[in-house]
């Protein structure tokens, strides 16, 4: 079904990884303006609790440097969709994401390799920095 005139979309979701929000202090790039730049749509920036988690850890329990960037990045989230992971489920991060993505028809945001070749696998595209300077899309969005 087609949106009529001056019906809203569904906006795009995408799920951010947890090095996605270190990438404004790292390569001082706007992530949020620049997705939005990239892709010209609607879009809908989604954290999962382990992700959430993994960040409070980090803020937490890591070098100093490592504590002030996952702060940084836990400011981030504000700008992130919330979306719970059943407590039962016992994969890592990662897993969840590739789950998520799987059910929800989303792109993804990260920059882990491993985790790009796995989504990639099963076709999700996946967004990641390109040359230290720009976003760049893998797979058809």
């Amino acid at each position: 079904m087609t949106p009529k005139l001056g019906e809203a979309k569904e906006p795009l979701k995408i799920i951010l990884d947890s090095n996605a929000l270190f990438i404004p202090l790292q390569f001082k790039i706007d992530i949020f303006e620049e997705l939005r730049t990239l892709l010209n749509v609607n879009l809908e920036f989604i954290l999962l609790s382990p992700i959430l988690d993994e960040l409070k850890l980090l803020a937490e329990k890591r070098s100093p440097k490592m504590r002030k960037n996952a702060s940084y990045a836990l400011k981030l989230v504000e700008k992130c969709k919330l979306v719970n992971v059943d407590k039962g489920f016992l994969g890592s991060p990662d897993d969840a994401i590739i789950e998520a993505a799987r059910k929800g028809n989303c792109a993804v945001f990260t920059n882990d390799r491993e985790l790009r070749k796995r989504l990639r696998n099963i076709n999700v595209p996946v967004i990641y920095v390109r040359q230290k300077s720009r976003l760049e899309i893998d797979g058809r969005i």
